[in-house]
């Protein structure tokens, strides 16, 4: 589970988002983020059940300032990414804590140019097998449909009137999943994350594919 405890400091820390407070209440900040970098951990060992993952990572919690015109020093949620491993697992998971707002995520945001024209490329010619995936009620029910901006017209060189376009404008191929402040601090919500994650596999073992192919279906690796 997710620690009451550190709720209530990014609850805190949103209210105190400057450097006097920060400092003043740094070691306990230290000891709740050993123990949340502990929770990632254990979300690691779930997921080495059934994926193989490369790396995890906790994001830092101050926050980088200098291009922008908010200039508060911290984050207010702690968040994680489980990198999967070598070139034949596309896809990431992430994990965000913020009270009110938690949420966990995978797939593919702001894939890189080529990446997001084969996959287009890949819909244009045929989307249905990834409209099977995730169609699956179980699918539906756990990620519901896909997050993230979309073009508000067909892509250069793409058919605007195109049957599968509304997957094609997608700039971003990834789905997010809410949990409420009661839901994460309950025993089993790693299990709940891993189980999600778990579901997701169809979806990110479709885009492996996908990208580690070219159109006609022979092995780039």
């Amino acid at each position: 589970m997710i620690h009451k405890e550190l709720l209530t400091f990014l609850t805190k820390l949103e209210r105190n988002n400057n450097r006097p407070w920060f400092d003043d209440h740094k070691s306990q900040f230290l000891e709740l983020d050993s123990a949340f970098k502990t929770s990632v951990n254990k979300i690691t060992d779930l997921l080495n059940e059934h994926d193989e993952i490369e790396k995890s990572k906790t994001y830092r919690i101050y926050r980088d300032i200098r291009f922008s015109k908010d200039k508060t020093p911290f984050k207010v949620h702690r968040s994680a990414n489980w990198m999967r491993a070598g070139v034949e697992r596309r896809g990431s998971y992430y994990m965000r804590i913020k009270p009110n707002h938690h949420l966990i995520g995978v797939g593919f945001f702001g894939p890189e140019k080529e990446d997001l024209l084969r996959i287009r490329k890949e819909l244009e010619i045929d989307a249905q097998e990834l409209r099977d995936i995730i169609d699956k009620p179980q699918f539906i029910n756990t990620w519901a449909t896909f997050q993230g901006e979309q073009l508000k017209t067909a892509p250069r060189n793409f058919d605007k009137t195109h049957p599968d376009m509304d997957l094609i404008r997608f700039k971003s191929f990834y789905f997010l999943k809410s949990f409420t402040d009661q839901e994460v601090q309950k025993p089993d919500f790693f299990n709940e994350v891993n189980k999600a994650f778990q579901i997701a596999r169809p979806f990110l073992d479709y885009m492996t594919d996908v990208l580690t192919t070219n159109l006609n279906g022979e092995s780039l690796i």
